[in-house]
């Protein structure tokens, strides 16, 4: 990137130790243990009130910690041996991507997104959407893939959760301090580099951030700009506004905005990503730059379709944008003359008839101007092509051009330190770069129960310990309700069967459904010698009311006091919570309404931790479940009533918790150990691990997708 710069701010570091500070901006290191640890050292107790911020440490901390630290030889050590590692990471030029798609080292990747899930240091995401951008751009740094990140600087981040003592969710807003986060202004000649869009009336202007997340940059667009009114340079400052106004704004300065920026960059990717419909904008500016050249509209939109890419992750009608007509006409009537194009051939691009009344549909703009178009699970990949059937009337729905690639995670990433450590004395020190052989997996039948029994363990107290410290943070702060301190996980016993429910609450998530028969649950969860507990975590969109209600009503029964404490509601639910939730459970339960589950990522990070997941069939786990590796609820079928459905998952799910986990965890031999549940512990690492990661789902993204786009 000729001429262009970004300048890290400096620290007063002894010179020993300065490459901490160089370090601490690239996010490499949240995916290396042995380097993060490089910071924790310094200050345990500082490390965890700075939410895991190596900048704002390496500002607070007292020199005179830092000169005794460069007397401590195992730390210094580990300081040599880690920086080694980040040098040859860098510097590698072997990657996977070079070896096997040379043709892919010319053609950069651009790889649209509304939300990055990077670290919890930067929120500038909402959920499953962001961590799983965010697990892309790493595992394309692993692999070597030219691929760069396109999305937002939200100065205000996503929202932080407060519970009231009545269960009611609160919104609190960050404002963000860009001098103490990873991110870093792009200048050229000393000057930030702006992008402009237009608007039928007004010009807006838009400034760059970049983060490094190892060799993959993520260029993130700002409007917080001088000369911008007070509206729009707020139109960046927080994800997915409810407004209509703003939203589609966003959805301009995304797409278009971002080939601009990408264009101010001198980067000319080859391939155009869209992971979901809000940056489908792009494809109609990367016509119009043809047709500013010369080109008919036809010929541009045929010349750019093949090279776009688009990923659905909904089969929720709700969670595809569309705007009224009228909404366009007041914010894009400037473009269609720019395409040769009148009003209405130009809402032709995405019409989408509706009951309510004609819309401009992202996710038909997206659909139709991308040769690469894909869902994220197989069963998604069937769903989708029913519900876009509509766009290809003279096919069968099962010859839709929609194809799927399942989602994956990134394994260094949501690893616990302490199984990777098991890992490597068992499958070797390079198992990593073998993760997506299935061969490899075989070796772990012969890890010992009683050493994988100790770590899940050791995961679970550790879980627990962390949950009771944020319950006595919360405390001290003020404001709550004594009750409250034993619905957050006071009471917890680290030698209980724990099991998880973590995400984002939407409706057809069906969160409740475990709490349909409260005085079952009572008992199953008290049982004498066998008892259960249940940690729920999770926000609701602050503009969803039923979302809110859902959360409500689960811990209003949290809050009771038969529960034991054993019902718990973790307020805040963030990357570093999840952390320690998907690795210290015993069982992740998942239970949306079939087929509403595209795919869903969490229990994939639950299951290479060697939990077991308890889910739907739906989305991934569909694909993953085999008998030995888990436990299914309900059955892999269609049902015409939603109501039956409920019914029926909810009796199934009671009778396989009552009559096979409960008694499987329990049964211990003479050593306490509960032979069978480890020996599925094995099968969960075995099976998930390489099948559903990132490592494995971008690879199929370059054979899929990536290449035939290159053409």
């Amino acid at each position: 990137m000729n001429n262009f710069l970004t300048q890290s701010p400096s620290f007063d570091l002894p010179k020993k130790l300065s490459r901490l500070g160089d370090l601490a901006y690239n996010l490499w290191w949240t995916w290396q243990p042995e380097a993060m640890r490089l910071y924790s050292q310094l200050d345990r107790a500082m490390w965890e009130r700075l939410n895991h911020n190596p900048i704002r440490m390496l500002h607070e901390i007292k020199r005179a910690r830092l000169n005794e630290i460069l007397k401590d030889k195992d730390y210094m050590d580990s300081y040599r041996r880690v920086f080694e590692d980040f040098d040859a990471y860098m510097a590698y030029k072997d990657t996977w991507a070079h070896r096997t798609q040379p043709e892919l080292a010319q053609h950069p990747i651009a790889y649209f997104s509304m939300e990055f899930g990077l670290h919890e240091t930067l929120p500038i995401y909402s959920g499953g959407l962001g961590v799983l951008a965010g697990d892309h751009l790493k595992e394309a740094s692993d692999l070597g893939l030219p691929l760069i990140g396109i999305g937002f600087m939200y100065a205000q981040g996503y929202f932080s959760q407060r519970i009231t003592e009545d269960g009611w969710q609160e919104a609190l807003n960050n404002f963000l301090s860009f001098p103490e986060l990873p991110v870093l202004q792009v200048l050229k000649d000393g000057e930030p580099v702006t992008v402009e869009v237009e608007f039928p009336d007004r010009n807006l202007a838009l400034h760059v951030w970049e983060v490094r997340v190892g060799r993959t940059p993520l260029y993130l667009l700002d409007s917080n700009v001088e000369g911008n009114s007070d509206y729009d340079r707020l139109l960046t400052a927080r994800l997915y506004w409810s407004d209509l106004d703003r939203r589609i704004m966003q959805e301009v300065l995304l797409g278009i905005g971002g080939v601009r920026m990408l264009r101010a960059l001198n980067i000319q990717p080859s391939v155009w990503h869209m992971n979901e419909g809000h940056a489908a904008f792009l494809t109609i500016e990367r016509a119009r730059e043809l047709v500013e050249a010369g080109a008919s509209i036809e010929t541009a939109i045929e010349k750019t379709r093949g090279q776009n890419i688009f990923t659905t992750h909904t089969p929720v009608p709700a969670g595809n944008d569309e705007f009224p007509l009228w909404l366009m006409d007041k914010y894009l009537a400037a473009i269609w003359p720019q395409l040769g194009l009148d009003r209405e051939r130009f809402y032709d691009l995405a019409r989408h008839q509706q009951p309510h009344g004609e819309t401009f549909s992202m996710g038909v703009l997206a659909l139709k101007f991308s040769e690469g178009r894909n869902g994220v699970s197989e069963l998604h990949g069937h769903v989708a092509r029913e519900m876009w059937h509509f766009l290809w009337k003279d096919k069968r729905v099962e010859d839709v051009p929609i194809t799927h690639v399942t989602n994956g995670v990134h394994t260094a990433n949501w690893m616990a330190r302490r199984l990777r450590m098991l890992l490597d004395l068992h499958l070797g020190s390079e198992w990593m770069d073998r993760l997506d052989d299935p061969n490899l997996w075989d070796k772990l039948d012969t890890l010992p129960n009683e050493a994988l029994w100790e770590v899940r363990q050791h995961l679970k107290r550790k879980m627990n310990f962390y949950l009771r410290e944020r319950v006595r943070d919360r405390w001290t702060v003020g404001g709550f309700h004594p009750v409250q301190v034993v619905s957050a996980g006071v009471l917890l016993n680290p030698y209980v069967l724990t099991i998880g429910f973590a995400r984002r609450f939407a409706t057809y998530k069906r969160a409740s459904l475990i709490l349909s028969d409260v005085e079952r649950l009572l008992h199953v969860i008290n049982r004498p010698n066998m008892p259960v507990q249940i940690v729920f975590a999770g926000k609701a969109h602050p503009a969803d009311e039923p979302g809110k209600q859902l959360i409500q009503n689960i811990y209003r029964t949290v809050k009771r006091a038969e529960t034991g404490g054993r019902l718990v509601f973790v307020e805040d639910y963030d990357m570093n919570l999840a952390r320690y939730l998907v690795q210290g459970v015993d069982v992740w339960l998942n239970t949306p309404r079939r087929p509403m589950e595209a795919s869903g990522t969490s229990g994939m990070k639950a299951g290479l931790n060697g939990a077991l997941n308890f889910s739907i069939l739906d989305g991934w786990w569909r694909e993953a479940y085999n008998g030995r590796n888990g436990w299914s609820i309900g059955e892999d079928k269609q049902w015409e009533s939603s109501e039956a459905q409920d019914h029926a998952d909810a009796q199934d799910l009671y009778n396989k918790l009552e009559n096979e986990i409960i008694p499987m965890y329990y049964a211990r031999d003479i050593n306490n150990i509960p032979v069978e549940w480890v020996g599925r512990m094995k099968e969960s690492i075995k099976t998930v691990t390489p099948n559903f990661s990132t490592r494995r789902m971008l690879k199929e993204y370059v054979e899929k997708l990536y290449s035939k786009a290159l053409g």
